[in-house]
C-alpha cells in the first residue's frame, strides 16, 4: 500500500473535478447543453471513480482520516445531485472507520465543521445540500444502531452550523448592519 500515491490520486481527482472549467451551472443555457451533449457531466464520471475507488482501500481507509475529510467536502458540495447522492455515503463511512478505530469520530467531525466553514464562505453549499446530507447520513445510520444516536447528533450539529453559515452568507450582502451583526452573533 503506497500511501503518497492513493492520496495524490484522490487529491488531483478532486482537483479535476473542481475546477472552474468544469462548472457547468456557472455556464451559459445554451454553452450548458452543448458541452452536456458532447461530453456529458465528466464531474458525475470522476465523482463516482473516487467513491469507487474510495471503497476499495478496506482497513487503509483510516490512514485518510481527518486529511481527505476536506477535499471530499468540497466534492460534495458541487450542486450536482447525482454526484452528491452517490459521495456524501463517504462521510458516513469516514465516520463508521474512525469510531472503530477510537471509539468515537471527533477528529473527523472537527475537521467537517472546519472545512464547511470555509467552503460555504467561499460560496459553495446551499439548502439542497443540507437537506441531503441530513437524509443519506441517517439513512445510513440506521443500519448501525450502536452508533445511530452519535451520527443523529452529530447531523444536527452540522445541520444547524450549516443553516447559520448559509445565513451569515446571505445577510453579508444585505445593506441592514443589524442584520449582519445579529446574524454574526447567531454563527459565533
Amino acid at each position: 500500500f503506497n500511501l503518497q500515491l492513493w492520496n495524490n490520486y484522490f487529491h488531483l481527482a478532486v482537483a479535476f473535478i473542481t475546477q472552474d472549467s468544469l462548472q457547468l451551472e456557472n455556464f451559459s443555457h445554451a454553452k450548458y447543453n452543448k458541452i452536456q451533449n458532447k461530453y456529458g457531466d465528466m464531474r458525475r464520471l470522476i465523482g463516482f471513480a473516487i467513491r469507487d475507488m474510495w471503497y476499495k482501500l478496506g482497513q487503509n481507509k483510516i490512514c485518510f482520516i481527518p486529511g481527505m475529510v476536506g477535499p471530499i467536502l468540497e466534492m460534495t458540495l458541487i450542486p450536482e445531485v447525482e454526484l452528491r447522492k452517490a459521495t456524501i455515503p463517504i462521510f458516513f463511512d469516514m465516520m463508521v472507520c474512525e469510531y472503530q478505530r477510537t471509539g468515537e469520530f471527533k477528529k473527523f467531525e472537527n475537521e467537517i465543521i472546519l472545512k464547511l466553514d470555509h467552503e460555504v464562505e467561499g460560496g459553495r453549499g446551499d439548502e439542497h445540500y443540507m437537506q441531503l446530507f441530513e437524509s443519506i447520513l441517517t439513512e445510513c445510520a440506521c443500519q448501525y444502531p450502536s452508533i445511530f444516536n452519535l451520527v443523529e447528533s452529530f447531523v444536527s450539529l452540522v445541520k444547524g452550523l450549516l443553516e447559520k453559515l448559509l445565513d451569515y452568507r446571505t445577510v453579508m450582502n444585505d445593506e441592514s448592519k443589524d442584520n449582519r451583526m445579529s446574524c454574526t452573533v447567531n454563527l459565533l
